[in-house]
């Protein structure tokens, strides 16, 4: 197979990687304090033996004594991260419903692991206790909340939660010194992966009656999309040329041997 082959299938699979990463995040514009995924593609060069061997003596000869280098660039998938950049809050007046503003998480409890999410927008379960969406319960002072029927439930902007008037503790909200170390778990939880250590939040504020939506900008992902789209058109064009070419020249062959 021709180097150009190679070449231009690597950088369809490349876009084929990215058009999926678009793709999910489109899928996700309306699901509550979703972050986007970002990637990066770097080029990964091939060196051949005679590409390290460095002349550095070239009057010794009329003619050069090794090939000229030639590296070959093939695309690969360098890096895939979480853009944690704050989306716009959108005001719903539920009393259930919870925004942070600023670097930080709720906690949730699973059956197997703790997990951390910015979606606020709880429920009350059958048996009373304040859950996410998914059915896992927000930690409150290490715990679940339990609410009583038709409870009023207030929270000011540190967190703390007062039920018709008696203070029963404050949200489980912490950050970590760096959130490239969380895995997504689904589409708005995350892990804590290896490294990841939590901190103590600063200049987080959580607002009772908003949701936080989404940080993708429909209009960005349709450019990159489109992008993505006529460069994979392009690779495809490549191979077609490639494959063109070696026709030819195995027709050739064929008459010359003939």
């Amino acid at each position: 197979m021709r180097d150009s082959s190679l070449s231009a299938l690597f950088g369809a699979l490349s876009n084929e990687m990215r058009m999926a990463g678009i793709a999910n995040n489109l899928a996700n514009v309306n699901t509550t304090a979703y972050k986007k995924d970002n990637m990066a593609f770097h080029d990964v060069f091939t060196r051949f033996a005679h590409d390290n061997v460095v002349t550095t003596k070239p009057y010794l000869r009329d003619k050069d004594m090794f090939p000229a280098p030639d590296i070959m660039a093939k695309p690969r998938l360098a890096e895939q991260t979480v853009d944690f950049t704050q989306g716009s809050l959108n005001k719903t007046g539920n009393q259930l419903d919870f925004a942070l503003s600023g670097d930080g998480l709720f906690k949730v409890q699973t059956n197997e692991e703790t997990l951390y999410t910015r979606a606020g927008n709880f429920v009350v379960d059958a048996t009373g206790a304040v859950v996410t969406q998914q059915g896992h319960p927000i930690m409150v002072d290490g715990g679940p909340l339990i609410l009583p029927p038709g409870a009023k439930v207030d929270v000011n902007e540190g967190g703390g939660i007062s039920v018709n008037g008696e203070p029963v503790g404050s949200f489980d909200l912490t950050s970590f010194t760096d959130f490239g170390g969380l895995e997504r778990v689904g589409s708005n939880m995350y892990r804590a992966g290896e490294g990841a250590t939590e901190a103590p939040p600063e200049d987080l504020t959580v607002q009772q009656g908003f949701v936080e939506k989404g940080n993708v900008e429909v209009v960005t992902e349709m450019m990159s999309m489109l992008e993505t789209q006529r460069a994979f058109e392009m690779y495809g064009k490549v191979l077609s040329g490639t494959h063109m070419l070696d026709k030819q020249m195995i027709l050739k062959l064929a008459r010359m041997v003939g």
